[in-house]
């Protein structure tokens, strides 16, 4: 029931973010992967980390995993989650996410997502501007996408947040 619900939500997530503006909106492809609308949100100058966020959908007969990432603007990456622990959500770092077939896995606030850390170049991190992170994937290999990093979150992610 809870992979379910967990689809579902993924499934309504991307649907609102897709029509949320196709001009900001791109997709990019690892072996059977479907990486969609890499983002992050802006914020202050001082913030010492940043989150960054996308939709995985593996279209093929095989489970695969993404085993890490990095990006030049960080000293540090690492995969997230968050976790329900009695009344209080706990951010906690996973070493892994599988991303079985014919499955999809949001990155998403209050899910998984990728924490920057040790940031190095904070240019990248204003409205409009746009920065390289690279995905690592057991079977599919690397792959870099362009985080788009947006003043607000996009639609849909609210609804996401208060589903989980």
């Amino acid at each position: 029931m809870l992979k379910s619900v967990q689809a579902l939500q993924a499934l309504l997530l991307t649907a609102l973010l897709l029509p949320a503006g196709f001009a900001a909106a791109h997709e990019y492809k690892a072996g059977e992967l479907q990486i969609a609308h890499p983002w992050s949100q802006e914020l202050p100058p001082n913030a010492p980390t940043v989150a960054a966020y996308f939709v995985i959908h593996n279209t093929g007969k095989n489970a695969d995993r993404l085993l890490g990432v990095d990006s030049p603007i960080s000293g540090k990456a690492e995969l997230h989650e968050h976790v329900q622990q009695g009344d209080l959500m706990k951010m906690q770092q996973v070493p892994n996410v599988a991303i079985a077939p014919g499955e999809t896995v949001t990155f998403a606030p209050m899910a998984y997502h990728v924490m920057l850390l040790e940031l190095k170049d904070r240019s990248l991190l204003g409205d409009g501007k746009r920065f390289p992170l690279t995905l690592h994937f057991e079977k599919s290999g690397d792959v870099t996408v362009e985080v788009a990093v947006q003043k607000q979150a996009p639609a849909g992610t609210q609804e996401h947040m208060h589903a989980q």
